[in-house]
């Protein structure tokens, strides 16, 4: 950390050039563009400007941005590989007294990215923690859907693994709110088959790609529909946001989902633990699953 004077403390919007005022010390959490460079606040601009230090996913990113707006400013790296190490420099540098603001590669800051851990930290040593909301990928691809937004469950990637995916897409399939995931390109179609099969074929979906980019595109279809589009598409490109509509019925799941459900729970847990995440799942009894698992097994094993 440098204990050079700051360049001015200016950024330039169209022809206009803005000198920014040096916020107080805190972590800032700095919503950036998703996409499109004008999607970006001018208090997001004044705090990039003026705050000590600049902390990102990647620099190179970041700098685009910077340059965009005149900011004459060298972002430090902050990320999954080397916060054990970047982290106690930001956080140092707090505690000294200075201002920090963080950004990620895109969006809001804490969501999906390890900004989540440089916050808690900082709350904990007492400092204090200001955001600077502005784009987010979720709520642009919620209000772009076409789907209920007055209720909303944020679920963010699904597991890579198919017995995983499965189970977590089980869990979520009587929550009454829209669902939205991130997911990426390669594994678009197996996800939306997994969904159509375990949340239901028939329910309404849309797939947000691209936002706010030159090739934004949002397909609306239901789950069925929307996941035989991309088998046959193929992979699509850019980023991708998934929204599913909120149940229609709070239906008893069938006997043959729960059976299954309880093999693959059992296969990653104790019997007594898969009957309880099973029973919190369906809303059945813990006692009565605990004995269909054990019932299964046998039959597998009398096999």
């Amino acid at each position: 950390m440098s204990d050079r004077p700051l360049p001015e403390r200016t950024f330039v919007i169209g022809q206009a050039t803005l000198t920014a005022r040096a916020p107080e010390p805190a972590l800032y959490l700095v919503a950036t563009p998703i996409g499109n460079l004008a999607d970006i606040t001018i208090r997001a601009l004044e705090t990039l400007a003026a705050a000590d230090l600049v902390a990102c996913e990647d620099t190179r990113i970041t700098r685009r941005l910077l340059e965009r707006y005149a900011i004459r400013r060298k972002p430090v790296a902050y990320h999954e590989h080397n916060a054990a190490e970047a982290g106690p420099k930001l956080l140092a540098a707090l505690k000294e007294g200075r201002s920090v603001a963080l950004v990620s590669d895109a969006g809001t800051p804490l969501v999906s990215d390890p900004g989540f851990r440089l916050a808690r930290q900082a709350l904990g040593e007492g400092c204090k923690v200001v955001p600077i909301p502005g784009a987010s990928a979720p709520l642009a691809a919620l209000v772009a859907s076409g789907l209920p937004s007055d209720s909303f469950f944020f679920a963010g990637f699904l597991p890579t693994k198919s017995s995983q995916r499965r189970t977590r897409l089980v869990g979520l399939a009587p929550v009454p709110a829209t669902l939205i995931f991130f997911e990426s390109p390669r594994r678009l179609a197996d996800t939306l088959a997994a969904m159509a099969e375990m949340l239901g074929g028939s329910r309404q979906a849309a797939v947000c790609r691209e936002l706010t980019k030159a090739y934004e595109e949002v397909r609306r279809g239901t789950l069925a529909e929307l996941g035989q589009h991309y088998a046959e598409a193929g992979a699509p490109k850019g980023e991708v946001v998934v929204c599913v509509a909120p149940p229609e019925d709070a239906a008893p799941h069938a006997p043959e989902d729960v059976d299954a459900l309880l093999l693959e729970l059992a296969a990653e847990m104790p019997a007594a633990k898969a009957a309880g995440e099973a029973a919190r799942m369906t809303g059945g009894t813990k006692t009565d699953l605990y004995r269909r698992l054990i019932a299964l097994k046998a039959e597998a094993d009398g096999r």
